[in-house]
């Protein structure tokens, strides 16, 4: 029985030493493509190891946005309070992925380079700490397919104008007879 007084007494100074690895907090992302157009997706995914989270916290910083970062879905809102793009971590292996879909945002990504943010807590680019977070890059290319204004033939152009006089003569009419 003695012997496990000193082995517990052992295994108390190391523990107060520090001599015992502590496991850190490490998060991965990856973006794939790298390289996209305004309109197509961004499969971004990793890994959280040394923490239990069941969601990482998404956010983007990039040309023309708030320095402090925006969610994915609305280039309007800045990153924060509450405010951010989340992914469910798998609780098994620690695995997450988000597909980003460029075509259905809210604002405008103009060509140029983008950081996006992956975090294990809800901080803004401002308040980020020194672990606990990993960036990707993605360039974001002109569109492909510049729409080009279709012109309208000279006919719709006449039956607006018809349009309009008739309607305003029977406003006329109206308030005449009133």
């Amino acid at each position: 029985m003695r012997w496990w007084r000193g082995f517990f007494c052992a295994f108390a100074i190391l523990l107060l030493l520090g001599s015992l690895p502590a496991l850190a907090q490490t998060i991965t992302l990856n973006a794939a493509p790298f390289t996209v157009h305004p309109g197509d997706t961004v499969t971004l995914n990793g890994t959280v190891t040394g923490i239990h989270t069941i969601a990482v916290y998404l956010f983007l910083t990039g040309p023309g946005l708030d320095p402090r970062g925006v969610t994915l879905e609305n280039l309007n809102i800045p990153a924060g309070r509450g405010l951010f793009t989340t992914a469910p971590v798998n609780m098994d292996d620690g695995s997450w992925q988000f597909v980003w879909d460029t075509s259905v945002i809210l604002g405008n990504l103009a060509p140029g380079d983008y950081t996006i943010y992956v975090e294990t807590a809800p901080f803004d680019r401002e308040r980020i700490g020194h672990e606990g977070y990993a960036t990707a890059t993605v360039t974001i290319l002109p569109p492909e397919n510049v729409p080009t204004p279709v012109p309208l033939s000279p006919g719709i152009a006449v039956l607006a104008l018809g349009i309009t006089i008739t309607a305003g003569t029977c406003i006329g009419h109206r308030r005449k007879n009133r």
